[in-house]
């Protein structure tokens, strides 16, 4: 007999801050160095060494606290959190237990049901661990390097309350989480990089029981994607061993991309034993009002505010607000856009089309980009001038996308002016009237749709030059006469 269950889901994020210097010590913070150049005898712990706070992780933390709608401890400190690994010289990370940071907040997400709030248990500081590199196969390793550049870089830990109940909520809270932190500036969530990490806890229990079921965690999800699919081959992997009459063990498990499935790495019986106890080099942090509030002035405006405004303030549709808010940077430039040429679904629709397209297929970033607002906006100025036809237009985008040239210049050098004189149009439109008798019967027999033909093959003639409205109307005008 199958049983109803339901998936009960919370997430841990590790998200690296994007300051400069580690959390504790001058060492840069920049990727893709050698192995151990950015490091020293404080973030490799060496004996006599001291950490010394970095304010600015601080500040970042606070930020994303308060966007994340959490409550800013006046009082907080950092503990020793004690394990051995090979990638942790000191034999413990600097991390924050019973007094984080952030606490009790939430993060709304959109459902099929609608809007639905994940709450954020607590968001603290740490600092992060090095990396270890394995050389030969991962069955076969034949070494195992370390590189410790990573050691010490700012980390902040972002925990979900266990709010999540599928495995599309879990990445739509990914996803909106991703969008602040970029929208702040705090990190620039690099999955790639390693800058944006995400562990996942996932159990069943059958729909009405209150207590949780025994949860495993999952590891090692490079992507959004990666994450969903996990969660999805978890949960039905649960159901299958309860079905069958087995017993879900508390463990951790890999999701392996390739076979498309997660893997035991190791059990957890119990919790693990870190031996926290407060870090006797570090003074209690004590955060005021004063702190929290000029941080809070500072904050941008974020994305669902932003997405909310752009339908109300352009009357755009809701689905052209969500595609330009989607970064921080392709929402200044509508804007930066809409404030040279006011009809913003106009602009809209180039962004969301060609714009989005040439970027994708060029692999640049938007402060890459030649073509400034101004240019668009002289674009779309010139086409409502019935200087260059909506076809001819994006010629000149991908001009000015290219070379970053004046839509005017282009136009001049490449002789793209669109053709309104009435009479050549009508030279043109009588060639191809004679060229196509058939068509004109079509026409005058009633079939409209015909004109379109016609009206192609005049663009054809004229390498798209043609202004089309006039051309419609002559077509229309010498048929009638004939």
């Amino acid at each position: 007999m199958s049983r109803e269950y339901e998936t009960i889901i919370g997430l841990e994020v590790h998200a690296q801050l994007a300051t400069e210097t580690k959390i504790f010590c001058n060492c840069s913070t920049e990727f893709g160095a050698e192995p151990n150049q950015h490091t020293c005898p404080v973030c490799l712990g060496l004996p006599g060494t001291l950490p010394v706070l970095n304010k600015k992780v601080v500040d970042y933390a606070i930020m994303a606290g308060l966007a994340l709608n959490c409550t800013i401890n006046g009082y907080n400190k950092f503990d020793r959190k004690n394990y051995f690994y090979p990638d942790l010289p000191k034999a413990y990370q600097i991390s924050q237990n019973d007094f984080p940071i952030c606490e009790d907040g939430y993060i709304e997400i959109d459902t099929e049901e609608g809007t639905k709030r994940i709450g954020i248990t607590r968001i603290h500081m740490e600092e992060d661990a090095g990396k270890l590199v394995h050389e030969g196969s991962i069955d076969q390793a034949t070494a195992s390097l370390v590189d410790y550049n990573r050691t010490g870089i700012p980390l902040i830990e972002i925990v979900s309350a266990p709010d999540i109940r599928t495995p599309a909520e879990a990445r739509a809270y990914l996803t909106q989480l991703k969008q602040i932190l970029e929208y702040l500036g705090v990190s620039d969530c690099n999955m790639e990089e390693g800058s944006l990490r995400c562990d996942a806890n996932v159990s069943i229990r059958p729909v009405g029981q209150k207590e949780f079921g025994t949860k495993t965690e999952l590891k090692n999800m490079n992507s959004f994607r990666a994450v969903e699919r996990a969660l999805e081959y978890e949960v039905e992997r649960q159901k299958k061993v309860l079905a069958e009459g087995g017993e879900i063990i508390q463990e951790t498990r890999t999701w392996d991309d390739s076979l498309n499935k997660t893997i035991s790495m190791r059990g957890k019986e119990e919790a693990a034993d870190y031996r926290y106890f407060p870090d006797p080099d570090l003074p209690p942090l004590v955060v005021d009002r004063e702190w929290v509030e000029r941080i809070n002035a500072s904050l941008p405006e974020l994305p669902r505010e932003k997405r909310e405004r752009f339908v109300r303030e352009y009357a755009l549709p809701e689905y052209d607000a969500g595609v330009l808010t989607d970064t921080r940077e392709l929402a200044d430039y509508f804007e930066a856009c809409v404030a040279e040429y006011s009809d913003a679904k106009a602009v809209s629709n180039w962004i969301m089309g060609d714009f989005l397209r040439l970027l994708k297929e060029e692999n640049l970033e938007i402060a890459e980009v030649k073509m400034t607002p101004a240019h668009l906006a002289g674009m779309l100025k010139l086409m409502d001038e019935g200087v260059i036809s909506s076809k001819i237009a994006k010629t000149v985008f991908e001009e000015m996308f290219k070379t970053g040239k004046e839509p005017e210049q282009i136009v001049e050098e490449k002789g793209l002016k669109q053709i309104s004189d009435a009479g050549e149009l009508e030279e043109i439109v009588l060639k191809v009237i004679e060229a196509n008798p058939s068509v004109v019967e079509d026409i005058k027999s009633g079939k409209d749709k015909a004109i379109g033909f016609l009206v192609g093959q005049v663009m054809k003639e004229t390498r798209g030059k043609a202004n089309p409205g006039m051309v419609n109307q002559i077509i229309r005008e010498k048929i009638e006469s004939l």
